[in-house]
């Protein structure tokens, strides 16, 4: 009996990078559950997007800040699909405001901690409590892939509660790759560095100034949502055997210490 075909959840999957992981996932076979928190005319294009790469798509309306609708998200996926093999927690947010680390609000900062950090950890949990609770002898790969941020470790010091909320992310993959790996549940935490994405539109031009004039990244590009779906698959598709619990640092080489 051949294996059960591998499917996966992308939360934030509606646009930008989450969409660029579910088509990059689509094309390796996986089929997909798109997430978003509205069931709008976003979603049934992403939806359709993918849906043309001959996968199996349903469409999962979740607000993943939210850790009591996790546990019916993932049943209506595997409803749909069948077991999941792979969670990509990719949903994220920035700051309310940039400015003054002084004058941050307990609004900002709790969004940023409830949607990139607390969320990432309760899916994870329900993810692994599902996948510990069956039979995983089918001869698929299976992985929990998070998306943090290259601020997990660099500061940017005006939007200080969005480097905190990613930190916070950073260590969630961590703690979940050593209770994993036992399990033989591959974790990763991608990082990625300046992509060109609708949240950072607005300093777009100051990045590519940087990056073009005083060297910010090594390659000398800003990166692209499909950037960020080609790793994806490459980590859930198993294509790094024998390894867990790595930070893959997507930024160009802009953090590598120079002197």
């Amino acid at each position: 009996m051949s294996a059960p075909r591998h499917a996966a959840l992308i939360t934030g999957s509606t646009r930008g990078i989450g969409l660029s992981i579910a088509e990059a996932l689509a094309c390796l076979g996986f089929d997909i559950a798109i997430n978003g928190p509205a069931d709008d005319d976003e979603m049934a294009a992403a939806a359709e997007r993918v849906r043309r790469h001959g996968v199996k798509v349903v469409e999962i309306v979740c607000d993943v800040a939210d850790p009591g609708g996790h546990d019916a998200a993932l049943t209506a996926a595997e409803t749909a699909l069948g077991p999941l093999s792979t969670l990509v927690n990719n949903a994220g947010v920035s700051v309310l405001a940039r400015g003054d680390l002084l004058d941050v609000t307990e609004a900002s900062y709790d969004r940023c901690m409830a949607i990139n950090a607390r969320a990432m950890f309760f899916l994870s949990q329900a993810f692994a409590r599902r996948l510990l609770s069956r039979d995983r002898g089918d001869g698929r790969f299976y992985s929990l892939i998070n998306i943090s941020s290259s601020n997990a470790v660099a500061v940017a010091v005006q939007r200080g509660e969005y480097c905190a909320s990613k930190a916070a992310a950073a260590m969630i993959s961590k703690v979940f790759a050593v209770r994993l790996g036992g399990e033989g549940v591959a974790v990763y935490d991608i990082q990625p560095g300046v992509i060109d994405t609708a949240m950072t539109s607005a300093v777009k031009g100051s990045y590519s100034r940087r990056i073009a004039e005083e060297g910010l990244t090594l390659l000398p590009r800003m990166g692209t949502p499909e950037d960020i779906g080609r790793i994806v698959a490459t980590l859930a598709g198993g294509a790094l055997p024998y390894t867990t619990g790595q930070v893959i640092s997507a930024d160009a080489g802009m953090l590598v210490q120079r002197f």
